[in-house]
């Protein structure tokens, strides 16, 4: 058997990212109904850790590997991804992502969402959120078996760009599994028959970016050192799921279902 890009594994570590894909999912439903305007995001990393101590998982931002300051990251508004957990109070009608890794019996997965807290999306936020979740899905709905890594790409900036959203270009999805971040990069932008051959045992996480505004972003080297932020201010969405790659398509590791 040729190796897999994203590096062999076995079917009881399949089992056991799918078991953490699950989890991980759990984890988000429970935090979807846990955020509320008055809570901070440091009240969100507290809650997240003792979620996954209670499922059995491991938070692997925490493991010397990464060295994050929290369990989970919290971007809110102009902040992309990255987010280190503030003190700051959680507002109605802000956007926040959430990110998270977690380790599960030695294997990681990975995803992200992105909410309004307490309001229901409406007009400009509205399609931001619903875009680029709408191209995260369009990435995944490309693998009908072994695929390139541009030809996810192609189908996620092709949603984007029909939305006239800013694409993040400069951050990208990855091979996950036995390690948090894995060869090959996953572009959220590309050309169809190009990039790295995904095969089936493969895994990875598809994580598009996208913002209301311009493509370029910053990290404030003076600030916590990890948030990075839209350069012009404006609001960002992230959504990302772990997947597998099978002989006839993709399955998704991260969800309930």
């Amino acid at each position: 058997m040729a190796a897999l890009v994203t590096g062999y594994k076995t079917t009881d570590q399949l089992d056991m990212m799918r078991a953490g894909g699950r989890i991980l999912a759990q984890i988000f439903a429970d935090i979807r109904e846990f955020v509320h305007a008055g809570i901070s995001e440091k009240d969100v990393d507290a809650f997240t850790a003792t979620r996954i101590v209670a499922y059995g998982a491991e938070p692997t931002y925490k493991t010397p590997e990464v060295n994050f300051p929290g369990v989970i990251c919290v971007s809110t508004n102009e902040a992309i991804v990255h987010g280190v957990p503030s003190d700051y109070v959680l507002q109605a009608g802000d956007v926040v992502s959430f990110d998270l890794v977690i380790t599960y019996h030695g294997m990681k997965v990975d995803s992200a969402f992105t909410m309004v807290v307490d309001e229901s999306p409406q007009g400009a936020v509205k399609h931001l959120l619903h875009t680029t979740e709408q191209s995260l899905y369009a990435g995944i709905d490309a693998i009908k078996g072994p695929v390139r890594t541009g030809d996810i790409g192609a189908a996620v900036e092709a949603v984007l760009k029909k939305g006239h959203l800013g694409i993040i270009r400069e951050l990208v999805g990855h091979g996950v599994g036995l390690e948090m971040h894995m060869p090959p990069d996953v572009p959220n932008y590309g050309r169809k028959g190009t990039g790295t051959l995904l095969k089936p045992g493969d895994t990875i996480a598809i994580e598009p970016m996208a913002t209301l505004g311009g493509e370029a972003i910053f990290c404030d080297s003076a600030g916590d050192g990890w948030t990075i932020y839209t350069r012009d201010g404006s609001l960002a969405a992230h959504f990302e799921h772990t997947v597998l790659i099978t002989e006839t398509g993709a399955e998704i590791l991260t969800t309930l279902t």
